[in-house]
């Protein structure tokens, strides 16, 4: 992990590649790459950016080779046996941080459901009529950056009350500063604080 860290914050990429390329190759879950690598290691460089110990752009190289690391592993996201099941999953109006809600949509789509990734800065207003027009069985939302979270309860109550009963799952980095204890008052709102527990859900909600 160290070494791969090392690398991600010089900007080798090519140096990355190759660690996940030899992980992969001895046999590394992808749960564990996931939640063991990429995971934990943007979570240390958002903390970094946060102490101001990188730049910005430090912290957009790095997500940018994160998020090229991930077509490496794509085969194996996607060979698994479809569930039956559906998610929309985005980023919040003026969230800019993707990669978050990018490996919940993936690690979904390991488990056999059928996700629908929306990007950064996702519209309200598109955010639901997508949500209308598919009613996926889950939405997903992801919450980065503390002073977004006016933007996500807008999202959760306008879900809410336009599709009611709509199990709706927020994550992210935002709740290392925000409380989330205001999820449990909100009915079909769950929090989930890791890939973990994400998993845990999947498999209860996919088994027959």
């Amino acid at each position: 992990y160290q070494r791969y860290l090392a690398a991600l914050l010089e900007g080798r990429r090519v140096v990355c590649a190759s660690i996940v390329e030899g992980l992969i190759k001895d046999g590394i879950t992808m749960r564990s790459l996931y939640a063991d690598l990429f995971h934990v290691s943007m979570y240390e460089i958002g903390t970094l950016w946060e102490q101001n110990r990188i730049s910005v752009a430090t912290e957009h190289l790095c997500t940018a080779i994160t998020e090229s690391l991930l077509g490496i592993v794509y085969p194996q996201v996607f060979s698994a046996t479809r569930v039956g099941r559906s998610a929309v999953i985005s980023c919040v109006a003026n969230e800019y941080h993707q990669l978050g809600g990018k490996m919940v949509a993936d690690i979904m789509e390991m488990h056999g459901w059928d996700t629908t990734f929306f990007g950064a800065n996702t519209p309200l207003p598109g955010l639901l009529e997508a949500v209308q027009a598919r009613r996926p069985d889950v939405v997903g939302l992801s919450f980065s950056v503390y002073y977004n979270l006016g933007a996500l309860l807008d999202t959760v109550e306008t879900l809410s009350n336009c599709v009611p009963g709509l199990p709706i799952w927020v994550c992210g980095q935002g709740f290392s500063v925000a409380s989330h204890a205001f999820v449990q008052s909100l009915e079909n709102v769950r929090y989930i604080p890791s890939l973990e527990v994400l998993e845990k859900e999947l498999e209860a909600m996919s088994s027959p």
